[in-house]
């Protein structure tokens, strides 16, 4: 791996904040998140994560109108936001791998005391994690897709407003 230009990457981040971040800015054409779907090899295991462990509700299990025998089924992730997940049986899915175009992790907001309360959760279910600046704990679910819980309210990050 070469040499990182940091003067360069700043500049270009320059150009681009220039080019295309407004002061005002117009609406945005949607109403918000409906929901993130992500995979998974095992229906039940995955339930037992996100509503055992992280304390995120099931609201609903459909079947998957794409994939005969699949499983479509949704967590209240809070404020109107939901995650999904898809299993596909028979289809013997490889692992998690980041690629280009694919998700890197997924970032969810919780109010602190509660991050202090799923951080002790994960130590209690002997997920390994890395905390990040006091405010961000960084872990893999059960399927290896990576996941952040951030003290952080909505719209800003380590004490930056980014909405």
């Amino acid at each position: 791996m070469g040499t990182v230009d940091v003067a360069g990457i700043e500049a270009e981040r320059e150009r681009l904040r220039g080019e295309y971040l407004r002061e005002e800015r117009a609406a945005s054409t949607a109403r918000g998140l409906h929901h993130v779907a992500v995979l998974c090899a095992d229906v039940e295991t995955t339930i037992r994560f996100y509503q055992g462990v992280l304390g995120f509700p099931l609201t609903e299990i459909v079947g998957n109108r794409d994939y005969e025998g699949s499983s479509h089924f949704f967590f209240d992730i809070g404020n109107g936001n939901l995650l999904a997940f898809f299993d596909f049986p028979g289809l013997e899915l490889g692992a998690y791998a980041e690629v280009l175009g694919g998700l890197h992790h997924l970032a969810i907001s919780v109010e602190p005391a509660k991050w202090a309360e799923l951080r002790d959760r994960l130590d209690a279910a002997g997920v390994e994690y890395l905390e990040e600046s006091g405010t961000s704990i960084y872990f893999r679910d059960p399927d290896g897709a990576r996941v952040e819980l951030i003290s952080d309210p909505l719209g800003e990050m380590y004490g930056l407003s980014v909405l």
